[in-house]
């Protein structure tokens, strides 16, 4: 279908703004978190906690949410920024958190993981699956719901998520109820139909860009085949979490997206797929402006409220 009203108007808001493989990382970043409308009026919740957890390198941020000023029994999401490993960070995904936060309702545990090129693969995985196990060793220690823990994220943050899943699976690592991969990489490749559609930039996200973000990321370009890198890659995709995919009509990433979420059904993986048409890469993180994000999210809620048994 064509683009929606709400996504035509995003795209000519961003009209004339340099390509972001132009710039530097971080007038790059800088350049993305001018573009993000401000956020005077967050949406409430009833508990907000910024600290930090163990790392593998060092302490990382994170930004806890909760809905409920009694946490005791409350499932929780750890949830990975988009940016293409190289920029976004708990600002730039508090409005998603804190509407997943009240949607389900969960906790949600938000990850500011090392970015490139500052800090290259596999260094964001690692910090993801150690957010995982942090939380995990709380439920332990406390006595919460251990088996109702998902892992969710959008873009690099939906690759986090499916790698952390693998991670867990391959090193033992704490049970995780669902993955929730929203328009993921899942392979270090650009020949499919909707890079040669949707690749060019006028969509936003353009194979140019995704090319700088993977250099950013790997060290060396034969780690791309690596599946932790590369989650589409991995020789066995059995015994992973159930999951939730959902991709966009107008994104580079979209047969990506589907081809894993295929793979993971082709497994023996519970896992479903939703592609929103009329929309481009972001469009869920543009939830309050865009309905077709505002429905993802609600999909996201209603698949995360079955996987951890509280529908």
């Amino acid at each position: 279908m064509p683009l929606t009203a709400e996504t035509q108007a995003i795209l000519e808001m961003r009209a004339g703004a340099p390509p972001l493989n132009e710039l530097s990382p971080q007038d790059a970043r800088e350049a993305m978190a001018a573009m993000r409308p401000p956020n005077d009026n967050p949406e409430p919740v009833a508990q907000v906690h910024e600290m930090v957890i163990p790392g593998p390198d060092g302490d990382v941020p994170a930004r806890g949410y909760l809905p409920t000023d009694d946490p005791r029994d409350l499932p929780t999401v750890v949830y990975f920024h988009g940016g293409g490993w190289v920029i976004g960070d708990l600002d730039s995904h508090d409005a998603v958190c804190r509407a997943l936060c009240n949607r389900i309702p969960a906790s949600i545990l938000s990850v500011d993981y090392r970015l490139a090129p500052e800090a290259t693969y596999p260094a964001a995985a690692e910090d993801c699956y150690a957010a995982l196990e942090w939380i995990a060793g709380m439920y332990a220690q406390q006595g919460g719901p251990a088996d109702q823990i998902a892992v969710a994220g959008d873009s690099a943050g939906g690759n986090l998520a499916a790698v952390v899943s693998q991670m867990a699976r391959d090193r033992g690592g704490p049970q995780i109820a669902a993955q929730i991969l929203i328009y993921p990489v899942t392979d270090f490749s650009f020949d499919t139909e909707s890079y040669r559609t949707n690749g060019r930039g006028e969509y936003g996200l353009s194979e140019a860009g995704m090319r700088w973000f993977w250099g950013l990321y790997l060290n060396d370009e034969s780690e791309g085949a690596q599946p932790y890198a590369s989650p589409l890659r991995a020789a066995d995709l059995s015994d992973l979490p159930p999951a939730l995919t959902i991709t966009a009509e107008y994104d580079s990433l979209r047969d990506e997206g589907e081809a894993y979420a295929a793979a993971l059904s082709a497994a023996g993986v519970q896992s479903s797929c939703t592609r929103y048409d009329g929309v481009i890469h972001g469009f869920v993180s543009a939830f309050a402006a865009v309905p077709e994000g505002n429905a993802a999210l609600d999909q996201i809620a209603a698949e995360l409220r079955s996987a951890f048994g509280r529908d």
